[in-house]
């Protein structure tokens, strides 16, 4: 039933999104992207002799899965039985090299919006990351005035647009089927609200690690993408 409900559409590399389409805060700045992708980890229950490779960031034993959605909240590749101690880049280098998963791919352009635990290479795009950079909505909320709770700058006023955009893949959990057949879910349709921001959702950026897939070319095109959108949207505010 996966390989039949779990995948892209026909053209999901050829259009706009409705969703970014539709709102002038994405459009046309982000018209290219198609989708969203993070990891997420789920209790395991494995043998005692396992355990230590499933215990990661989260004290104790998950799985850590893999998981792409597009812009209308379905899920259109999922990776599950990853050891815990797995890091999302692993894993996404993983997917990027064996054709025999089927993942969908970016062409033409466009790309995916990732966390910064995904390398911001070619087709890729991650948020700027530093100390003082901030980047998850709720980090922008703490502040005790507007013009703290503002993006400070390009770079954060970027991530402030990237973060909003790709909380799409944090809103809910399975939802294709109920998608594709047009049933009724109250809980599905508060989470479509730009607004909504799920309970749990972690502030941490993750730790960036060494990724065997990266390649100068490709870091630079999407450093320098990243640039001109970031530019792209001070510019519209002004």
């Amino acid at each position: 039933m996966s390989a039949d409900i779990i995948k892209p559409s026909a053209n999901y590399n050829d259009d706009v999104p409705a969703y970014i389409l539709d709102n002038p805060r994405y459009y046309p700045i982000f018209k290219d992207c198609i989708g969203a992708i993070d990891g997420t980890h789920v209790r395991a229950s494995v043998r005692s002799k396992d355990q230590p490779k499933y215990i990661g960031r989260k004290g104790y034993a998950t799985q850590n899965i893999m998981a792409v959605c597009d812009f209308n909240m379905c899920f259109t590749f999922v990776w599950a039985g990853w050891e815990g101690s797995a890091h999302d880049t692993r894993i996404f280098n993983e997917a990027l090299r064996r054709p025999e998963l089927n993942f969908p791919h970016p062409m033409g352009g466009k790309y995916y919006v990732v966390d910064a635990g995904y390398p911001n290479i070619n087709g890729y795009l991650a948020p700027y990351k530093g100390q003082s950079i901030r980047y998850h909505i709720p980090e922008f909320r703490r502040g005790q005035s507007s013009a703290m709770r503002a993006p400070r700058g390009p770079k954060e006023t970027f991530n402030y647009h990237h973060s909003s955009l790709r909380n799409i893949i944090e809103r809910m959990a399975v939802h294709n089927f109920i998608r594709k057949t047009s049933s009724f879910d109250e809980a599905f349709n508060t989470a479509q609200q730009e607004s909504y921001i799920p309970r749990g959702t972690s502030n941490a950026l993750h730790e960036e690690v060494p990724s065997t897939n990266r390649t100068n070319d490709g870091c630079t095109y999407m450093q320098a993408r990243r640039d001109c959108i970031a530019l792209d949207i001070m510019e519209s505010r002004t």
